[in-house]
């Protein structure tokens, strides 16, 4: 897809919903689990398997410290972020996967 790339992600359940932000080095691959439910906690208690928003960077540690710095900020900047990347807060799998 993107090469050797790492991103960070959000995942919802819905519009306005819960947030969980990661972190990986296959967007693909994680996104596939947490659809499948594979990877216990956090996402799967809250049945978080839409992909809202992510971002692509060239190093791990960028990706880290990006994944650190959004985990601070308030919901509403998360939001207004998801908004002006996917204003319908589609979700993206299906184009991540065709990409």
């Amino acid at each position: 897809m993107y090469g050797k790339s790492s991103f960070i992600y959000i995942l919802t359940n819905k519009k306005d919903g819960v947030l969980y932000i990661g972190v990986t080095s296959s967007l693909i691959r994680r996104i596939s689990q947490h659809k499948a439910k594979e990877i216990n906690g956090f996402a799967k208690k809250y049945n978080l398997d839409k992909l809202v928003y992510y971002e692509i960077f060239d190093y791990i540690g960028a990706a880290i410290s990006r994944e650190t710095q959004m985990k601070r900020w308030k919901r509403q900047w998360k939001i207004e972020l998801i908004e002006k990347f996917n204003p319908d807060w589609k979700d993206l799998y299906e184009d991540v996967m065709n990409s």
